[in-house]
Parts: structure tokens; sequence; C-alpha cells
């Protein structure tokens, strides 16, 4: 992770860097790894700074990582990070998480702290491009917020609020999202996902 935040050049995003990692900590990371392939095709939606991306690159060197982001500016820091790092299996382009269409081919794909973002008619379009991006026996990653309990949920709200005050999330209960994802053919597991700090995280997995 200190390579992957030494690597960006603005001091901001080492800060928001440094800040996304003290709540987004490397066990998270790993207990979403384990369930992603060690090689082969795996897509970030949503991908920012490339945080995440660069970190799986950096893990498993034969995983082709791919992301993408609506902000140009994030995705050209992104590039510079994977190059600044030496990663030849990262690759990140500009797009809207809405605009995806099953043209290619993943083995995973994760969505972390995203659905919450997209906007609510977005959301199953979104999730049933991403189920037809996906190879036989892919599976799919979401890390999401739950509704409950409330106290957590207005927590988190207000940081998302804080950061994003342009973009107000909605939140999904897991009974809303998992009944979404299971009318699209997922079969859906929840991992439980405890932290110090008070966030309702919930992690589907899905394949």
């Amino acid at each position: 992770m200190q390579r992957v935040i030494g690597a960006y050049r603005d001091p901001i995003v080492r800060g928001y860097s440094w800040g996304r990692f003290k709540i987004f900590r490397q066990r998270f990371l790993d207990e979403i790894g384990q369930y992603l392939p060690h090689r082969g095709r795996v897509l970030d939606i949503g991908c920012g700074f490339g945080l995440f991306a660069l970190y799986y690159a950096q893990m498993h060197p034969e995983l082709e990582v791919h992301g993408f982001d609506l902000s140009a500016r994030r995705i050209e820091m992104a590039r510079e990070a994977a190059r600044t790092l030496g990663l030849s299996n990262a690759f990140f382009h500009v797009q809207n998480a809405t605009e995806l269409r099953a043209e290619q081919r993943f083995d995973a794909v994760y969505m972390l702290d995203v659905v919450h973002h997209v906007p609510f008619d977005a959301v199953e379009g979104l999730l049933r491009e991403v189920r037809g991006s996906l190879a036989p026996g892919g599976v799919l990653l979401v890390k999401d917020l739950d509704t409950e309990p409330a106290w957590q949920r207005l927590f988190a709200h207000a940081l998302d609020l804080a950061m994003s005050p342009s973009s107000p999330p909605r939140y999904w209960s897991t009974d809303e999202l998992g009944a979404l994802l299971g009318r699209l053919g997922f079969d859906v597991k929840r991992h439980a996902m405890v932290d110090i700090l008070p966030y309702p995280h919930v992690l589907y997995v899905m394949r």
C-alpha cells in the first residue's frame, strides 16, 4: 500500500489515499482479494485514482487489471502511478459506469463502494451488463454499505456528503440489493466484514 501511495505525485491525492486506506485497510483488501483469480482479466468499475487496481496488480503479476472511471484527471493519475510502479498489467481508461456494455469478457469484476453512488434507476442496467461481461464461472464482487444499523448508515452518509456534496448517496439494504442480484441470475453469498470504524460494510460474492 505504501508503494502505491508513494507513486502519486500530488500531495493531496497522497493524503486522500492514506485516508482511503485507513478506512479500507489491507485486511479488507485481502478479504476481498481472496475471491479474485490470480491470473486472467479483472475489471475495477469506478476505480478512481486506481488505488485498489494498482494494489491487486502489484500483488498478482499474472493478473491483467483494467479500471475505468468517469474522471479523466483521476485516470491520468492512475496511469502515471502504474508507470511509476513499473506495472505492465494495469490498464485504465475513462468511462461512465452507466455506459458499460458487455463487449469484453472478464474473469472477475469488482465494485468497491460504487453502487450507492450510481443513480438508482441505472443500477439494474449496470449490473445486467456486468453479468454479460463475465466469462463462464466468473465472479462479481460488490462491496457496499447496508442501511442497518441506522446510526452507522447516518455516519457513512455524512462522510459521503462531505466528500461528494453534489451526488448524495442512495444506500441499498441487503435484502433489496440481494433480491435484485438474484433476479439477474447471480448465486449470491454475503461475506461479513467487521470494522473498527462504524461503517455498515457488506460484501456480496457472486458467480
